[in-house]
């Protein structure tokens, strides 16, 4: 049974004071606010807007703000509904081990996993951080033993590969933090499988000598129907070419779970196991044993620094007034366009190659906590939720869909990413230097647009004009690193989860629960078992039986 929602009483946000003030405010002038106009206004606007993160190590990262379409009366109002919806409150519920996410009736404490000050949190009246930190320690100890060699695999050869099988959250956040933080690596190959289809798994295994392979088989409960199928081929073809001895898997496979008669059974040794508690959600386990993998490629002490920089943001998001509190400021500019002015997308643009899959990471982190049509009070949301998170890495997107984002018909709030200092400065910085002034460039062009009288000015005539005209006025958020370190990553995953979390808090949802996934995947086992077979299937709707008879007439 849920534990008692001791926040079902928070207000639908449509009916806090603070909502219906903005909504006058938009009305009367939300779409005739000119960023161009703020900064001739304000001189000042720039240094008001804009917010420094300064991380545990000394590093900094900007965030620009001021690009936005607000103004004073503006942010007034935004900080007045953070107060009203209780954003403080839920905030603290959460750090305090509370059962937040009230239909699964778990606490919420990803943020546990980073406390690497070793403060006592309590989940329940227990301190957690023991726990926790014994779990690190395992995970130290058991990385350092493989990336020097001490670990061998059956055969007495050093590991090599590392292959590392899950879904979801298991695979999205290890994926893009080992490709992120790529630079750190190179003591040991690390892959990833998670798709069902046979060809990623395949593909994965074509070049790889089972003698220095290891796996790490990722899912809480070890049930998962995609990890563990993957897993029983990987373990299928292992045993094939090193002569069917289970007793070589010891070497070979560790388990990233909690369910011991499960990984045993497998045939894990239960001393290559690695736990997690119920109150880590799939999509925050990076940061917990899900997150070995990267330990294993970027070396132990390098993940500790990722952990430390998302600590930092917990604590500034903890500890600084909402005016100047970063991540609670980008959640509110989302609930203003996505709210008020009807922007249904958010695009993240990094400009660095390394954070290639940090848009397809954030997009599950951001619509499985947000896309939520049912508030706390358990009634249906009369406003719009979670927005639609997209991106690619930058300057490649500019010649894809850009083209929407300057002059189509919809408004796209952006996030530009970049860090000052590269890891590859060759040409003496002229790469660098070339995709800085594509990240300066696209936010100032989205901003101050082109009139037509600008695009006469460049010899444009007739009915060309029109084409060439940029609206402008469109607002950025820009985000500068010093340097994408492993620090600096971890604080700006932080800064997204504790974002995703403002928007949920306003909007009154549980941000934490998943149950959109579940029919599909319940339907999936019923249509498994009736692929089986020759027989002529007629149990679903006229599309799905034809779809169905048809794959078994193909197959």
């Amino acid at each position: 049974m849920a534990s008692q929602n001791t926040f079902s009483d928070f207000k639908l946000a449509s009916d806090l004071s603070a909502w219906n003030k903005l909504q006058q405010i938009y009305n009367k002038k939300g779409k005739s606010i000119d960023v161009k106009s703020e900064f001739a206004k304000d001189p000042k606007r720039f240094e008001k807007l804009s917010k420094t993160f300064t991380n545990y190590d000394g590093s900094k990262i900007l965030f620009d703000f001021s690009k936005n379409l607000i103004d004073d009366e503006v942010f007034a109002a935004l900080i007045e509904l953070a107060k009203e919806a209780k954003v403080v409150e839920l905030r603290d519920a959460m750090f305090a081990g509370d059962h937040i996410n009230f239909t699964e009736d778990r606490a919420v404490y990803h943020v546990a996993l980073r406390n690497r000050a070793n403060k006592p949190m309590k989940v329940d009246g227990k301190n957690v951080a023991p726990e926790v930190d014994a779990v690190l320690e395992h995970m130290k100890e058991f990385s350092e033993q493989v990336r020097s060699g001490e670990w061998k695999g059956y055969t007495g050869k050093k590991i090599t590969d590392v292959v590392n099988i899950g879904i979801g959250g298991s695979d999205l956040g290890p994926v893009m933090v080992t490709e992120a933080l790529k630079h750190y690596g190179g003591v040991l190959d690390v892959h990833f499988v998670s798709n069902i289809d046979g060809t990623h798994i395949a593909e994965t295994l074509k070049n790889l000598n089972p003698e220095t392979t290891l796996f790490l088989i990722a899912s809480k409960t070890f049930t998962t129907a995609e990890t563990i199928t993957n897993a029983t081929s990987a373990k299928t073809w292992f045993l094939s070419k090193t002569g069917g001895d289970k007793a070589n898997i010891a070497k070979h496979f560790a388990a990233l779970s909690t369910n011991e008669q499960e990984v045993t059974k497998f045939g894990i040794d239960a001393k290559n196991m690695f736990g997690f508690e119920s109150w880590v959600g799939g999509r925050y386990s990076v940061w917990s044993a899900i997150g070995l993998s990267v330990a294993l490629y970027i070396g132990f002490d390098n993940f500790d620094a990722f952990l430390k920089g998302a600590e930092a943001v917990d604590k500034h998001f903890c500890e600084t007034p909402l005016e100047d509190n970063i991540p609670l400021l980008g959640g509110l500019l989302s609930v203003w366009y996505n709210n008020f002015h009807g922007a249904q997308t958010h695009l993240v643009a990094p400009f660095d190659q390394y954070l290639h899959r940090f848009p397809a990471y954030l997009q599950q982190l951001s619509m499985e906590s947000n896309g939520k049509s049912v508030t706390r009070g358990n009634v249906f949301s009369s406003y719009s939720t979670g927005p639609i998170l997209f991106g690619e890495p930058a300057t490649n997107a500019q010649h894809s869909f850009f083209q929407l984002v300057h002059q189509g018909t919809k408004l796209i709030p952006a996030d530009f990413i970049l860090a000052a200092q590269s890891h590859n400065p060759i040409e003496n910085n002229l790469h660098q230097k070339m995709l800085a002034s594509n990240f300066f460039a696209q936010a100032e062009a989205l901003m101050v647009g082109k009139d037509e009288q600008k695009v006469k000015s460049e010899g444009a005539t007739g009915g060309l004009v029109p084409h060439k005209v940029f609206s402008g006025n469109r607002p950025t958020t820009s985000i500068l690193a010093q340097k994408i370190t492993p620090a600096a990553l971890g604080s700006l995953i932080a800064y997204y989860e504790h974002l995703t979390f403002t928007e949920g808090a306003v909007w009154n949802i549980n941000s934490f629960d998943q149950w959109g996934v579940e029919l599909g995947k319940v339907l999936a086992k019923v249509i498994g078992k009736e692929l089986d077979g020759s027989n002529k299937i007629e149990s679903h709707d006229a599309s799905t039986n034809g779809l169905i008879n048809l794959f078994k007439e193909w197959i």
